[in-house]
């Protein structure tokens, strides 16, 4: 009896040894998708044998609308996620949306390190992005991942099915990323390599103007962008691309350059016509004057286009005779229509070099032929420098006089300060250099050369006496000035007197006239040396060899005064 019921009943050993294998059974069971047999359906919810005696109940909404129409029945196998599992006896609690999340998310890693295309369906709109349906497992789409560029209504792209790129999956935290632009850009990138490569450099095509730039536009050419730079629009000078380009705008283009790695490609609309820089020589020939329509003005210059396509640069220092530190916006305005004369021609360099002044007379040539050297003229003080004077002549041209042409007996430095700006003076034309542009003139030659019309008339030259001005009496002599002439001299000391105790400047006051003696005339360099000592000399010589030959016994003293007495007579 014993040993039967020894058979029938198990032992404690044995009840716990089945206890244990149960709760291993079930630690392996939850949390996990595992096969079950449909055993019955009752109402809305499909019962679930899952082995070992343990049973579960789903919803049918779970397995789809299909299994509410009879799509499931019993002896159905299905797969299910066991959340958990009572007891031995007890009932499981089942899910067939875990399950088949679980299944998305075993498909979802296989192809995220596959690097494969996933499809999804959009289905809400949250804070950044949107929520992602991808075969039960919801996945973030960033709103920075929708599309290439920014949409503002993303309405038309909700619930459709279409690819997406997974960009990272965390199963522990239940997160996935994904991405709709790589998609987009991975076809674009496509699209344009097969666009590239059947395109050539020199082909003709057309295309939409897409945005326009500063420095260009660019072109759809059907899936592909090309650069239209603001230079290759025309010959002409093209100030900014929207000036003859507008978004949308269909236009014929050139392919000029094809990168097929970078799938840059630069498009010319210019190569189109002829270039208007041949035969330019023939055309435009140096010499020749011709009138254009100023373009642009610089520092250094102004374009002017003479057709379209071409211009020529009329550099500042050809724009005008005499303003020579002016802006050429002074001078010239821009549409304005002038005429210039063509200077050189560089058609390699695509360079012609204009000239504005070279269409006025010169107004040096014109004063060198109006104004011959020796001609006095008048003008006003322009301006004072360290070395002279500027003088405005007519014709807008200036005249200079230097330091050494101010005054021809004291020095320039002196002198200048005699005059002031806007002073109304006279001057001589001393010479014109037309290549230079340099007017020469003198002020002090106005009146005529002193010492060369007193050498012309003789009334000075060595040994003539002269009577003379005291104009300063200094230490060692002094500054007279010659009657009747403007030819200043200096006696020395020793040339006051013949009598030493009469060699003294003090005795002599300014205003004083003195008669003295030429010892030394030299027109070249331009020295007058008087001598009241040597005219003291020359008379007691010529007393005495006038009255010494007589017998009549005077002395030499009443020679002497015979001889002044008979001069102040005279």
């Amino acid at each position: 009896m014993n040993t039967e019921m020894t058979g029938m009943n198990p032992t404690r050993e044995d009840f716990a040894a089945l206890l244990e294998e149960s709760f291993i059974t079930h630690d392996v069971l939850e949390g996990e998708v595992v096969k079950g047999t449909v055993t019955a359906i009752e109402k809305d919810l499909a019962v679930i044998d899952v082995g070992l005696k343990v049973e579960g109940r789903v919803p049918l909404k779970e397995f789809g609308l299909s299994a509410k129409d009879g799509g499931l029945k019993p002896g159905d196998e299905v797969e299910v996620f066991v959340e958990r599992v009572e007891n031995a006896m007890g009932e499981a609690v089942l899910s067939r949306e875990k399950a088949r999340r679980e299944e998305s998310w075993t498909r979802l890693e296989e192809k995220f390190e596959a690097g494969e295309k996933v499809e999804g369906v959009i289905f809400n709109q949250v804070k950044g992005g949107f929520t992602v349906d991808l075969d039960g497992a919801v996945a973030f789409l960033p709103r920075s991942q929708v599309d290439i560029r920014p949409i503002r209504d993303v309405s038309p792209l909700m619930n459709n099915p279409q690819p997406f790129q997974i960009l990272k999956m965390d199963r522990r935290r239940g997160n996935i990323v994904v991405s709709r632009r790589s998609v987009l850009e991975e076809s674009r990138a496509e699209q344009r390599s097969e666009i590239v490569q059947n395109l050539e450099e020199g082909q003709v095509v057309e295309g939409v103007v897409k945005n326009v730039t500063d420095y260009g536009a660019f072109v759809d050419l059907g899936g592909i962008d090309g650069l239209l730079h603001v230079t290759d629009m025309a010959w002409r000078r093209v100030n900014h691309p929207n000036e003859i380009l507008t978004i949308g705008q269909t236009v014929k283009v050139q392919i000029i350059r094809v990168n097929q790695e970078t799938h840059r490609i630069s498009l010319g609309m210019k190569q189109l016509e002829s270039d208007p820089w041949e035969l330019i020589e023939s055309k435009y020939p140096i010499g020749a004057q011709v009138t254009g329509r100023v373009t642009n003005i610089t520092d250094y210059g102004a374009f002017v286009e003479l057709e379209p396509g071409i211009e020529g640069l009329i550099h500042v220092s050809e724009m005008s005779w005499t303003k020579k530190n002016v802006h050429p916006g002074k001078i010239v305005s821009t549409s304005q229509e002038v005429e210039v004369k063509v200077l050189e021609v560089d058609p390699s360099k695509r360079r012609i070099s204009l000239g504005l002044k070279q269409t006025l007379d010169n107004p040096w040539e014109a004063f060198a032929s109006t104004h011959p050297q020796g001609t006095e003229v008048e003008g006003e003080v322009k301006n004072k420098t360290e070395f002279g004077l500027f003088i405005g002549m007519e014709g807008d041209v200036d005249g200079m006089v230097h330091l050494s042409d101010l005054d021809w007996n004291r020095p320039g430095e002196e002198a200048i300060e005699d005059y002031n700006k806007g002073d109304m003076v006279k001057a001589v034309v001393l010479d014109v250099d037309v290549e230079k542009e340099r007017i020469s003139l003198g002020i002090k030659q106005v009146g005529g050369d002193p010492m060369a019309a007193a050498a012309e008339s003789g009334a000075i030259r060595k040994g003539a006496v002269v009577t003379c001005e005291v104009v300063e009496v200094k230490d060692n002599g002094l500054e007279v000035k010659i009657a009747d002439t403007d030819i200043m001299s200096f006696v020395k000391r020793a040339d006051l007197s013949r009598d030493r105790d009469e060699q003294r400047p003090e005795r002599f006051s300014v205003g004083q006239k003195v008669d003295a003696r030429v010892t030394q005339f030299d027109k070249k360099t331009r020295r007058v040396s008087v001598s009241i000592k040597a005219l003291e000399i020359a008379e007691e010589k010529e007393a005495v060899a006038q009255y010494g030959s007589t017998d009549s016994g005077a002395s030499l003293g009443d020679i002497l005064g015979a001889a002044l007495k008979e001069r102040e007579n005279d």
